[in-house]
């Protein structure tokens, strides 16, 4: 089907679209002149860079918040109504209020990522640390073991799978909120790129710097399994 779909794209552009448009040839054509611009790989350093510190720092402290939501009912109760809403509020509406306290900077792109990853690590870590069979902690329990023991040696290890479910569903998330804090805010890195080549009418450039991003999500997609 590739092919065939790579076919229909460029016969199709060529016959109907505009010349500046994106085709298949033209943007095998462009690559090298694009992998070999500094500038390029300025901006897919920063992303890149920017998106794992993010991701690190939700990593931290939402396995935090998650194991004090799935093991605590009145956290749960007092902290799940808020993370609930903030989950399902656009990226989009946030960035305004983002730039207004962080300006026009990276920290503004940093809490863009930690606000769109954070979440997806609470909620999965809060289901494994529910899932967490009640044996475990008895045994536990009657060995004396630490509460740091149980929460970190037990709860959290048996949580490890919902964990790394989190952290798969995290970076995906932290890619677009990267990707929509630098157009917004216009910070160096691919989006920037991506929305600078595509007004100027290089949109094979912009198709490269779009799969850079695909490469480096099936990148960490492939690491993460």
């Amino acid at each position: 089907p590739a092919p065939a779909v790579l076919g229909g794209w460029e016969v199709g552009f060529r016959l109907s679209a505009a010349p500046s448009a994106a085709r298949p040839l033209a943007i095998i054509a462009a690559a090298p002149a694009v992998l070999g611009a500094p500038a390029f790989w300025s901006a897919t350093a920063a992303s890149v860079s920017a998106v794992l510190i993010g991701l690190l720092i939700s990593l931290a402290a939402g396995t935090l918040i998650g194991l004090v939501i799935g093991r605590l009912p009145a956290a749960d109760r007092t902290l799940g109504f808020w993370i609930n809403g903030f989950y399902t509020m656009p990226m989009v509406a946030v960035l305004p209020l983002l730039t207004v306290w962080f300006g026009y900077e990276e920290t503004s792109r940093l809490a863009t990522i930690v606000f769109a990853s954070l979440f997806s690590v609470v909620f999965n870590v809060a289901d494994g640390a529910r899932s967490v069979p009640p044996e475990y902690l008895e045994v536990g329990r009657a060995y004396r073991a630490r509460p740091r023991e149980i929460w970190f040696g037990i709860t959290l290890l048996s949580a490890l799978p919902y964990l790394i479910a989190g952290v798969r569903l995290a970076a995906g998330r932290a890619l677009i909120g990267t990707v929509l804090a630098e157009i917004f805010t216009s910070v160096n890195g691919l989006g920037l790129y991506i929305l600078a080549n595509a007004r100027s009418l290089h949109q094979n450039e912009a198709v490269v710097g779009v799969l850079m991003l695909c490469a480096f999500g099936l990148l960490f997609e492939g690491l993460m399994n």
